[in-house]
């Protein structure tokens, strides 16, 4: 991670996804409650146009949830994303009944989910003071 901030490019696509943890209300710095926290880690990802050049440089802050228990830490899990079958069928009807097809990006999509339970999540330690955690995730 130390190589990859010293790369302007890196330090861009980490301050833009900490902007949009600001701006969708997603979490709030609170004092690290003994034992409730789970890790942190930051996952730099390249996206590439079909040519090879470089399109964009993505940075992801990814929680360490292995270490939480089923049952005790959460109840259950769950992703609101469509079945590859089901896009599949819709690609299909639209070609049948030639209706046009329009794609879209929404970008931090998964930032406004709702939680039952109460997640406390590390920094990494480049944002923040030490000892202080996200809440919220």
């Amino acid at each position: 991670m130390s190589e990859a901030l010293k790369h302007s490019g890196w330090r861009d696509a980490m301050d833009e996804k900490m902007r949009a943890f600001k701006d969708n209300d997603t979490w709030e710095l609170v004092k690290l409650p003994l034992g409730k926290s789970v890790g942190c880690r930051l996952v730099f990802t390249v996206k590439v146009h079909s040519d090879g050049s470089i399109d964009q440089l993505k940075a992801r802050s990814v929680a360490k949830g292995y270490s939480q228990v089923y049952d005790i830490d959460y109840s259950e899990t769950f992703s609101p994303v469509a079945k590859i079958t089901s896009v599949r069928v819709f690609i299909s009807l639209a070609a049948i009944f030639n209706w046009p097809l329009h794609q879209l990006d929404i970008k931090n999509t998964f930032l406004r989910g709702d939680l039952d339970e109460e997640v406390s999540m590390e920094q990494p330690s480049r944002e923040c003071c030490s000892g202080e955690i996200w809440l919220g995730l």
